[in-house]
Formats: structure tokens, sequence, C-alpha cells
């Protein structure tokens, strides 16, 4: 509602209309200032027309008991630890009709948090019906999206991470039985450029949830912690943590561990267990401070909502398929245990949930007593028969009676079925010292790996752990390959690596849906590219941009583990020369072991199964080589493990990892180690930084001209002048990167070139082509010792020429000639006329210096290395380097069979 301008604040019973005078800046009005003796809050100001000085104001307000106005009485403003800073937590003043909304200041980075609850619970399942999302909006930096609809799309991958972020830790903490659907919506309102969002967020979560009705157990915060250094930093900034060796993500409780993440350069068990006690104290004093405001301003806890199965039920489906369930959980495969499992619950369904579960008579005395009248015929002669209770003229003999079966909820059976299937599999490990495939605890499954499997592809391998499989396939290319990533951050990211991890439903021999890559795919190929980007040269010494797709073919537990080890067989098969090997494995735990007979100590397992997954308490995969840890993830499913667990884990791992990078060892056959003759050759050169927009051309005319003239694939060019050259053969390389040579160099007087082709003629000389693209001119005296008439007398075009520079002008033409290389007795003389040479020879008598046009240049074209000059060549088994020193190479009419490599020196066959 827009109101005229008016000097004084009328009084409304709803909104208060305000003139503002013509100022830049707009009012801000807080909840406890005094203005014109009334109280405000944050105004929303509504311009009446563009370029007028006149704004008015709505607000809306209800008067508190003392007849004063208030907009958000309950508008709530602390500031809680947050590593080595604060932050600001507010609720009250937005999203007021969910169960609880907030938002969380650190610096100028805001993320505002929502959660809501469903009225209505849903069906029972196995699973708690959370949901989470995740987006952080242009809007927060000043930008718009640069799609076609202008507005944020789909969830990005590194969206989806955080969601995960979110939703791992907050799992362990809700109770069972608990079936409302539960929404958590975070959204980055404003970003700075140093403070990220994400462990932002996941705190901003946590604090949301605790002052909800969710009937959470305890309140979560997280922290990210970097290595500068030898210094551990809590939260560092954007710009620090370009520097750091550390990336570890980690969320908990005030007093456990949920969730740590997060990858680093080799670094050794004992500094990880280091950082993470460093950020479990940080997250500690971030817990207890939103524990202390949940108490003060939180909603009651919906404690009334949870729903268990009949505590009966458990004793009954024990009974019914206890030992049945005992036999199936140790059939080692696979597929025949789940068939037997899935056939023994669908048995036991049917009993207790529609045929009814009938409860032995003796056992529960379901014989009750009927009462039943006999006639008392003689009183004297009455005898009570044995069984019955004398109660006067009325004798009650007990008559069997027919028991009421008693039925449950299929979701119910189903639930209660799955615990005790999870009881009877830790039961085993516990008393027995063995799992149901019959390894030990720190045993790991068969292992067997093949390289160059697809004959076609650059790299391919494919790893078997047991009953799981990934085929790991590798793709080379140039830049135009790298993956985009649009971020808050306003500049264009290229990821020169990136790996794609696929989970078919086929792989657990299953019918699903197959779509968009899932958030668990999502976070999977994540943590096994983390682990494989260590190992991986820089940018300088292997130009590629590299894909590795991981495809599970099989899988019975630690997919994403067995995609770091095919991953890295896979890049060694296609050449790409790694640093080390690395291996991956998936650590379990089982932990109430006193419920079971043992001792109370959790117990570790190494190379934990699917099922061993489903029914344990812990997710712990690490990634690494014998000496460092390069990627980790845990998930947690009780309330939280302490840092001697994690550290005994770690250790187990260690020994489980070093075992495994061995069987690697032992690939049959094993990885190429060399590029295969199907993969790009880039070649990369570097020419002055002026040259660059001269190469490029207008509208990139030049270098699209080159391109079509030597056949290679993509020329793509740097500010510093980098060129890289990407060709699939050595001939149409070396045209390009002749050609590019000669239009970069700089000729220096004295300069003799050999072999030049005359590409046309003109009254007063020839113009000989000394380099591909760059001409100069030879006049008609100094074509010959004696004297011409016009150049046709004694050359055509096409003919071959030696020819010396002589001059360069100012604006940078060249003077070339043939006099200045004939000896002194024949120009004296004049008696002698060149003649036109197809492979001149070398005069040793006379002083020469030969042009280097290809200056810091380096051709990738294999695996091994060999040095000439100030040149590095990785070239291929038919590359061979020709004679050395300062010789020049001899001449060929055949280009196409035969060109200069390096400064003259090589030849290619």
């Amino acid at each position: 509602m827009l109101t005229s301008p008016s000097n004084a604040l009328h009084s409304t019973p709803h909104f208060w209309p305000i003139r503002r005078s013509h100022s830049r800046n707009l009012p801000r009005f807080h909840s406890g200032q005094s203005n014109a003796g009334g109280k405000f809050c944050s105004l929303s100001l509504l311009s009446a027309r563009s370029g007028s000085s006149r704004f008015s104001v709505r607000a809306l307000v209800r008067p508190d008991a003392e007849g004063t106005t208030l907009a958000f009485p309950n508008h709530i403003s602390v500031k809680i630890p947050f590593g080595n800073r604060e932050i600001l937590v507010e609720t009250g003043l937005m999203g007021r009709q969910a169960s609880s909304a907030v938002t969380v200041t650190d610096g100028e980075t805001i993320v505002y948090t929502s959660v809501c609850l469903a009225d209505v619970p849903s069906e029972p399942s196995d699973f708690l019906p959370l949901y989470v999302h995740y987006q952080e909006r242009f809007s927060a930096v000043g930008r718009t999206s640069g799609g076609f609809f202008k507005r944020e799309g789909r969830t990005k991958d590194h969206e989806v991470l955080i969601c995960r972020l979110i939703d791992r830790p907050l799992r362990p903490t809700m109770p069972k039985g608990f079936y409302h659907e539960t929404q958590i919506l975070s959204w980055v309102l404003s970003y700075d450029g140093l403070h990220a969002p994400d462990a932002l967020a996941v705190t901003s979560a946590g604090i949301a949830v605790a002052l909800s009705e969710v009937p959470n157990s305890k309140a979560i915060a997280a922290v990210r912690v970097g290595l500068i250094g030898c210094e551990f930093i809590v939260n560092p900034t954007v710009k620090e943590m370009e520097e750091s060796q550390l990336d570890l993500f980690l969320a908990g409780t005030d007093t456990a561990i949920l969730t740590i993440e997060g990858y680093s350069n080799f670094l050794p068990e004992e500094m990880l267990v280091q950082a993470v006690k460093v950020g479990q104290d940080a997250v500690q004093a971030t817990c207890t401070a939103i524990e202390a405001l949940a108490k003060k301003h939180g909603k009651a806890k919906m404690l009334d909502a949870i729903r268990l199965p009949p505590p009966d039920l458990y004793k009954h489906v024990k009974e019914l398929a206890g030992e049945e369930l005992t036999k199936a959980l140790q059939i080692k495969s696979k597929i025949p245990r789940r068939k037997a499992i899935s056939s023994l619950e669908e048995k036991v369904i049917t009993i207790l949930s529609e045929k009814g579960y009938v409860i032995d008579e003796e056992a529960f005395g379901t014989i009750e007593a009927q009462p039943e009248l006999l006639e008392d015929e003689d009183e004297d002669e009455e005898v009570v028969p044995e069984g019955e209770v004398d109660q006067g003229d009325v004798h009650i003999r007990p008559i069997p009676r027919k028991p009421i079966p008693l039925l449950f909820s299929e979701v119910d059976v189903k639930l209660v079925f799955k615990e005790v299937s999870s009881k009877i599999l830790r039961r085993r490990i516990v008393e027995g010292g063995k799992r149901s495939d019959g390894r030990t605890l720190d045993g790991i499954r068969p292992i067997n790996s093949r390289c160059g499997m697809l004959p076609r592809a650059h790299g391919s391998s494919l790893f078997t752990r047991g009953e799981t499989q990934a085929l790991a396939v590798v793709t080379l290319g140039d830049k135009q390959m790298a993956q985009r990533i649009d971020n808050l951050e306003g500049n264009d990211e290229y990821k020169r690596f990136y790996l794609q991890y696929t989970f078919p439903p086929s792989s657990v021999g299953e019918v699903g849906r197959i779509g968009a890559p899932s958030r668990r795919e999502v976070g999977h190929g994540t943590l096994a590219e983390r682990a494989l980007e260590t190992i991986l040269p820089s940018d300088g010494d292997f130009p590629y941009t590299i894909r590795v797709e991981s495809t599970i073919t099989e899988s019975n537990g630690s997919s994403s583990m067995a995609s770091v080890c095919g991953g890295c067989l896979a890049l060694q098969d296609a050449g790409v020369p790694v640093k080390c090997s690395v291996a991956g494995i998936a650590m379990g735990m089982v932990w109430d072991t006193k419920e079971f007979g043992g001792d109370g100590s959790p117990l570790i397992l190494s190379d934990i199964t699917g099922a061993e997954d489903a029914s344990g308490d812990m997710d712990f995969k690490v990634a690494g080589n014998e000496d460092g840890v390069t990627a980790f993830q845990m998930d947690i499913k009780v309330g939280g493990i302490t840092l001697e667990i994690m550290e005994k884990a770690l250790i187990q791992a260690k020994a489980g990892r070093r075992h495994i990078l061995a069987e690697m060892a032992k690939c049959s056959p094993p990885p190429m180690l060399s590029l295969s003759k199907y993969a790009p050759l880039i070649h990369v050169m570097m020419v002055h930084p002026s040259k660059v927009y001269f190469l490029i051309g207008s509208g990139g005319k030049k270098v699209k001209s080159i391109i079509e003239e030597s056949g290679v694939e993509a020329i793509d060019m740097q500010d510093d002048g980098t060129v890289k050259i990407m060709a699939n053969d050595v001939a149409s390389l070396e045209r390009a990167k002749a050609i590019i040579s000669g239009l970069t160099m700089v000729p220096s007087i004295g300069d003799i070139y050999r072999n030049c082709e005359i590409k046309s003629m003109a009254p007063y000389g020839a113009f000989v082509e000394i380099a591909p693209g760059r001409e100069g001119l030879c006049h008609v005296s100094e074509l010959s010792a004696e004297w011409l008439a016009k150049p046709e007398d004694a050359y055509k075009v096409g003919d071959r020429i030696d020819v010396k520079l002589i001059e360069v002008n100012e604006k940078g033409q060249l003077r070339l000639s043939v006099r200045a290389l004939l000896p002194e007795s024949e120009t004296d003389k004049g008696s002698q006329k060149p003649p036109p040479t197809g492979d001149s020879t070398k005069d040793r008598s006379s002083p020469r210096k030969y042009v280097n046009t290809s200056s810091k240049d380096r051709a990738y074209t294999g695996a091994s290395k060999v040095a000439s000059g100030d040149e590095l060549v990785l070239k291929k088994k038919d590359v061979r380097r020709a004679s050395g020193g300062d010789k020049p190479t001899k001449s060929n009419s055949n280009e196409e069979e035969r060109s200069s490599l390096v400064n003259g020196e090589a030849t290619i066959s």
C-alpha cells in the first residue's frame, strides 16, 4: 500500500507510512530503537517510481501489552563460537511459519536454513523421511545465471555434496520410529568470497533442527580444518585453503564424531588424528552454545509422535526365523544368501501379518476355564470331579478354547526382521570372530585385476575384489574436454581431471531406473576423484585433460574404493605418469559387543561387504599409498565414535591398503605405461605474448586457417604465450608447429635459410618463403653475381634456393640475398650464376648461423623423455632422434614424410 507523502508519522491500525527526504541511503530500523517516540524493526521500503525521491513504507505490527508496537517480538540474535571466530545466529525474523528458521552470518557470508515437518506421519519404513536441499543463489554475489532462463537450474554437483554433508550427520541423531516427513532448505543469500558456506550451512541446519519440533537427540555442528605449514587452522578462509595440505570436513556433537570427509597430500595417519582432535574441540564449543540456545528458545519436541513396533514382535520373529536366519546368513555367495533371506522374510510376513501368529498354548496358558451349569439332583451324593472347582451349586469345568491369532502390520514385521538379522550377524562376529564369508576381522577378499581390456580406449582396467567389480576407462583430450564449473566466484573454472561413477541396478542383480546420476553416485565419484587427483602430474608435465569413467559391474560393498584401485590402474594403462599407486579400503565396526557376550570394546572390520555395511555401525573409507592418506570419508550410524576408535581403524586400514597395493602390482596383463596409439598428441610451445593475438587473427581467422592447412584437431592459446597443438598424427602436428614457428619467429641479420621456395616474382625481385607463412624480398641485384634484367632470367616460381638475411627495415620487412652466400672468387668474376637447387650443400668455409625457430617448445607424444638442447620431447616408438650438433637437417622435397621436430635436429620417419 502506497501512502501519500507526509512530514509526520500517521498512526494506523496496521501500517506505518513514512516520508523519506531525498537521500541515496535508505533508512534501517531495528527493534528497540526509538524514532519519533515509537519502536520499529526492519521495514521494507517501496519506491513509488524510478528516479523519485519519495518512498513509502509498510510494516506489519501488532501492539504489545503497553500499547506500543512490535513487528518481530520473537526475534533472537546471538553470537556463538565457530572455530577461531564467532558467527551471528538470528531467528524469529524470517520464515516464521516454518517449524524453525535461522540466518547464520560469517563475515559477509549469510546462509538461511528452514526446517518444516508434515502434519500427518507417513507410512512407517526402514528409513527416516528426511529431505535436504542446498542451493547457492547467484544473487549472493550480484550475478545472474548464465543460462537461457536466467535463474538457478538443477542442483550442481558441489551443491549435492553439501546436501550429503548436511544429511549424513543429522540421521544418527534422529530417533527410530519418527515418520513425519522433514524437509531442510538451505540457501546461500550472501557470499563474500572469503568465508566458505559449506561448514556454515551444516552448522545452520544443526541450529535449525535443534530449535524445531524434530525430536533429535543432540545438536550438531561442523567445521573445516586446514594444514598450513605445520599449523592446523580451524575454518580457514578460501585464500588460506589454497596453501593448505589438508582439507578436512568434520561434523559431530558435543561428545562424539559423526562424519569426517576430505583429502590430503599423503598425510600420515598420526597427523590426520591430530587434525580430527583439533576439529572436534571446535565442534564441541559450537554444539554447547547451540544446546544452550535451544534450551532457552527452542520448541517442544514431538516425542509423542515416535512410533515403534510392539516389543513382543521381536520375540515372535526370532522364534519363527531364528535358526533358519542364522543358517542363511552363513551363505558366502551374495545372491543365494539374499534369495534365502528374502524367502524367509516373506514367510515370516505371511504368518505374522496375514495368517496370524498362534501362541503356544502350554507356554502361554491359553486354556481358559469356562463355567458350565450342571443339575444338582442329589446333593448328598454329590462328588466333585477332579479338575473342577466347587462353587456351590455351580461346577466350573475347564474347556479348551481356540486361541486368537496375533496380527501385526507388514511394515513392523519388516523392520523387526531387519533388526533381528542385524543382531544375529553381529552375534556371530563377536562370538566366533568370523564373518559371513568366513574371513577374520582384518581379512581382505581375493583380488584380481586386468589392464588393456578395451583396445580402442586410451586406457582401461577391470578391478575385482570378492564380489565387487569396477570397470575403469580413461580418456585423454585437450582443454575443450575439460569440465566447466559455474560457481559463486564468478570466474569460469575448468577441471582438467574428473571421475564419473556409475552404479547400474544390474550390478546387484536388480531391475531399476536408469537416469541422471543419483546423489550417491555423485558422492562416490567425488571421493574416488579426490583420492586419485593427488597422484596426477601437473599440467606443465602432462598437458592433457583426463576423464575417468568407473562403471560398477558387480557390487557387494566398497564399490567407491574399487573405483580408486581400478582408476589408478587405468591411468597407468593410459600412459599418465602418476607419482605412485594408490588403493582404497572400506572399514566397518560393531559398536556394542557387550550385548553379545563381548568385553564391550568395539570391533573393527576390514574390507566390509554390503551386509556388514547395512548391519554395522560405521562405514569408513580410506584411500592412499603405503605411507599416507589422500582421501577419506566416514559415516557413523550410532551416536558417534571416539578418537581412539578412529585411530585404531586408520591403523588397520593402512595394513589393508598395503596388502591391496601388493595385489595390484600383480596385475595381469599389466598397464602399458605409454600413450595409446589412439590417444591424441599434444605439442606445447612458447611464443612471445605479443604474438598471441597475431596468431589468433581477426575473429580467429588466422588460427582457423592454420588448423585447416595443417590438419590438426585444435590449437589452444593462452595470454602468457603458451600454445597447445592437438593432433592425431605426427605429420599434421609438425606442419602446425612449423607454421606457428615461422609466423612468430624473430629473424636476425646474418641468419641463413636453406632450401627456401620462391613463392612469387616481381619485376624488381623474387619473394622467398623462409618459413611457413613468412616471406622476404630478394632484389634482382641480389639474385646472382652477374647482372640480370629480370628475375625470370635466373629462376622461376617454385625453385628452391639458399638465402641470407641482410636487412630488416623499420616495418619488419625482410631483405634477402643469394649473392651473400656465393664464394668471393665467384662474386668477383661474375662468371657463374647459381643454379636452382633442391638440396643445397653447406659451405663449411664461411661462418653460418642457423635459426632456432622452436625455442622452448615441448612435444608430448609418448612416455619416454629425450632431451635435445632446450627441448623436452615425449616420443612414440616410431620417432627416432637424428644426429645432433650444429649440422642442419638434410632437405627433403616430401615434407609429409620428413620434417624438423626439434631445432632442426630430429627426423620423423
